[in-house]
């Protein structure tokens, strides 16, 4: 037997089951959830500093509209969000590093 202990994608225990295996699992609280999500969330941002592939980041963006949706906005408010603030506040295109703010005198 292996423990997991974790979050898993909505498909993996009919995986398990086809590998021959019985997958035991229960349905989480919401208030397990958004735990479980933002543990998720760590879990896949730790995986993509690992390899830098961009399946990871596939994987931090799906996390990402599940924290989205489970706190009840939508993936559409998410993009609005960002792009405002992008139009405010600008995008990293630049690769702009701020070193040091000097004081005006």
């Amino acid at each position: 037997m292996i423990v997991h202990n974790k979050l898993v994608r909505d498909k993996i225990p009919d995986i398990i089951e086809r590998a021959g295996k019985k997958p035991v699992t229960h349905i989480l609280s919401d208030e397990e959830f958004y735990l479980e999500l933002e543990s998720k969330l760590n879990e896949e941002f730790a995986e993509y500093q690992a390899d830098k592939s961009i399946e990871e980041l596939a994987d931090m963006i799906e996390v990402i509209y599940a924290i989205t949706e489970a706190r009840g906005w939508s993936v559409s408010e998410l993009e609005t969000t960002r792009k405002k603030k992008a139009e405010k506040r600008g995008s990293f295109k630049a690769k702009i590093y701020l070193e040091c703010v000097e004081d005006g005198n």
